[in-house]
């Protein structure tokens, strides 16, 4: 393994015949494949990560305005690290190298904590745990304060998915979502509309263009929702989230390295700007832990 890569140490996970790859910068999930087909658009090893590819985001994902938040009665000032439309993007941990646990040939937990820094003045530990099952992956969070006051938290990730080998034009790209987000310029959530209703029948990835966040997710009876990416053979890459995953952000690109079209589907537990107006911030007490899980399975 070679460490001196822009991403750090790559984790080579495997069973049977699902493998994963785990970029130690960012805890990126930069590959995965089950029964030799990726389900996750894998991208250079000699290349930093691209358009966030699989990276954990926290404590908030997706963007702040001015990078200006309220903390309760104090204003605080995030650096900005989206200069281009002037908002700090996708919480603190985009660039860590994290510490490595690896137990077995199957599973692996990264862990990196939070400091006190501008603009965010609390402590919070994270990990990562990254396991294969036989359809596919199984990914648990955890986020641990341990601050003396109770501390605002969000995370989302930011895997691309796919069927390696289909045309990725004609995939079909379920999101069963009810309510869309309108955004102005900067990307910034203006307010909300109904989520176009095609989505939650299947639309052809080829025929939409999205870099939308969704919410009120119709979730299945065992509590998950379920995204999905439907082969014309009827192959399907399904991403799931669990509890505290309440929201997902939709983004496609014909930028991404060695894809003629990408498609991320991104768990959130918060949306744009949630440090701002709120959704879906919880403040973790003191010594509290918040657990979350998601995965994503081809079949």
């Amino acid at each position: 393994m070679n460490s001196a890569l822009p991403t750090g140490t790559q984790v080579q996970l495997q069973l049977a015949d699902v493998t994963a790859q785990i970029a130690q910068v960012g805890a990126s999930l930069r590959s995965l494949r089950i029964g030799g087909v990726d389900a996750v658009a894998p991208y250079p090893l000699d290349q930093p990560t691209p358009s966030c590819s699989g990276v954990v985001l926290t404590p908030w994902p997706n963007r702040v305005r001015d990078g200006l938040w309220n903390d309760g009665d104090v204003s605080r000032q995030l650096a900005i690290t989206e200069p281009k439309l002037g908002n700090a993007s996708h919480g603190l941990l985009r660039f860590t190298s994290y510490v490595i646990e690896q137990t077995d040939a199957a599973s692996a937990t990264l862990r990196a904590t939070i400091v006190p820094q501008t603009g965010y003045p609390y402590l919070i530990d994270t990990a990562v745990a990254y396991a294969l099952q036989a359809d596919g992956i199984r990914v648990t969070h955890t986020l641990t304060n341990r601050s003396s006051e109770a501390a605002p938290v969000a995370l989302g990730t930011h895997p691309f998915v796919t069927i390696g080998d289909v045309d990725p034009h004609d995939l079909v790209l379920r999101i069963p979502a009810s309510t869309a987000f309108d955004t102005d310029d900067r990307m910034l959530p203006t307010g909300t509309r109904p989520a176009d209703p095609a989505l939650s029948d299947g639309v052809r990835l080829g025929d939409v263009a999205l870099d939308t966040g969704f919410t009120d997710l119709a979730r299945d009876a065992d509590g998950l929702v379920r995204h999905s990416l439907t082969a014309p053979d009827g192959r399907r890459v399904t991403l799931w989230q669990g509890a505290g995953f309440d929201y997902v952000q939709v983004y496609t690109t014909p930028g991404y390295p060695g894809q003629s079209l990408a498609v991320a589907i991104e768990p959130m537990t918060a949306p744009a700007d949630a440090l701002n107006n709120g959704l879906g911030i919880r403040r973790l007490a003191p010594g509290e832990t918040w657990t979350l899980e998601w995965g994503i399975t081809l079949g």
